[in-house]
């Protein structure tokens, strides 16, 4: 078995905090001298990085002499706000010293949710690798509340290698890789080598988080392997203190825990439609709506709507439901929610007449809808 590492040209990495700080006593120099030099060598091998790194809260709680991590929203964005200088200094100076150049980008839910700012995210990557930048990104920890979280940076490495069409993410963490159970737990507990991301037997398979250090535990990794496959990236999980684990991994050695894609990835727009952890509103469609979407690829007609629900302007991305319950759909809505509201159960002939104006005949057109 080879690493699917070594025919991918673009890679989405991510450590952990375990693996950037002394288990969160503030940022490990030795470690990320070595990050950098593996990270060097494969850009010597052509290979395109962009580096998901966590570490600023737990540099910062030092900094700030907090015995433990603080539990108040305010402490920990102050802690996110001091460690990040940390850690975009610590990473500058061992990048440089390898003759390469680094930026750092913060995050934060709400750049990725709308369409100018994903937008203007993915050009400014794109710009940076092809300035042969090392661009470092990490949750903007300082501004976000639970409401724009992605909640862990494994999600946050998903979404960029969707956002950049990253070939491969691989998750470094404190553990070998996926397991069929918790093996501090059960001893007999086999170890997954190759599976297909996205199989729902591997979330039945991930316990709660591990490390008390970072917020991900091996489920968020399982499903971070799943979004990152809806673009057609694979996923490698592997354990961060393996002697040099990405060049050997970019070698061809298969370390840790191959989760491979199955799918051909998806148009960019539709990608960041499907993306969406949190959506602006819902439509409540009928039976013949969900049919014609789901069964006959047709865009979405004000006649087949139920109801709208939450408050949204034109263009926002909405999530389509089934009355019972179940999501069938995203797209970039064409009507504003209080006009969906008075044109809905009504065929488009008489949006006209109703709102004194047509956007267009859709309330969802099938180019901007995609099926979940």
């Amino acid at each position: 078995m080879h690493s699917v590492i070594q025919q991918a040209k673009r890679l989405i990495i991510k450590v952990g905090s375990s693996l950037v700080t002394n288990d969160g006593k503030g940022l490990d120099r030795v470690a990320i001298e070595k990050w950098a030099a593996q990270i060097a060598a494969l850009r010597m091998m052509g290979k395109e990085v962009v580096l998901v790194s966590s570490g600023a809260i737990a540099e910062g709680r030092q900094r700030l002499g907090f015995d433990k991590r603080p539990t108040g929203i305010h402490e920990l964005q102050a802690c996110a706000a001091v460690g990040q200088m940390g850690l975009a200094q610590i990473y500058e100076t061992c990048f440089r010293a390898h003759g390469i150049g680094t930026a750092q980008i913060l995050l934060t839910h709400a750049d990725l949710a709308d369409r100018e700012r994903y937008l203007n995210a993915r050009s400014t990557l794109f710009t940076l690798l092809r300035f042969g930048i090392v661009p470092i990104i990490n949750e903007n920890d300082t501004v976000v509340t639970d409401e724009i979280k992605f909640g862990d940076n494994d999600t946050l490495g998903a979404l960029v290698a969707n956002l950049i069409e990253g070939d491969a993410l691989i998750i470094l963490t404190d553990q070998k890789g996926l397991y069929t159970a918790d093996p501090r737990k059960y001893p007999e507990a086999q170890f997954v080598r190759e599976a297909k991301a996205g199989d729902a037997a591997l979330e039945a398979m991930a316990g709660g988080a591990g490390s008390s250090v970072g917020s991900g535990g091996m489920l968020t990794k399982i499903m971070a392997a799943k979004r990152g496959a809806s673009s057609g990236a694979h996923t490698v999980i592997a354990w961060g203190r393996e002697e040099n684990v990405l060049v050997r991994l970019a070698e061809g050695e298969a370390i840790g825990t191959q989760l491979i894609s199955q799918m051909a990835p998806l148009a960019a727009r539709k990608q960041w439609m499907a993306d969406h952890l949190q959506t602006a509103g819902q439509l409540i469609l009928d039976a013949g709506a969900v049919q014609k979407l789901s069964a006959e690829g047709k865009s979405l007609l004000p006649i087949g709507v139920l109801d709208v629900r939450g408050e949204f302007g034109r263009g926002a991305v909405v999530t389509c439901y089934s009355e019972a319950g179940q999501a069938i759909a995203r797209g970039l809505c064409n009507y504003a929610s209080a006009e969906a509201r008075r044109i809905k159960r009504h065929p488009s002939s008489e949006i006209a007449s109703i709102l004194g104006f047509v956007e267009e005949p859709e309330l969802i057109h099938r180019d901007n809808l995609v099926l979940l």
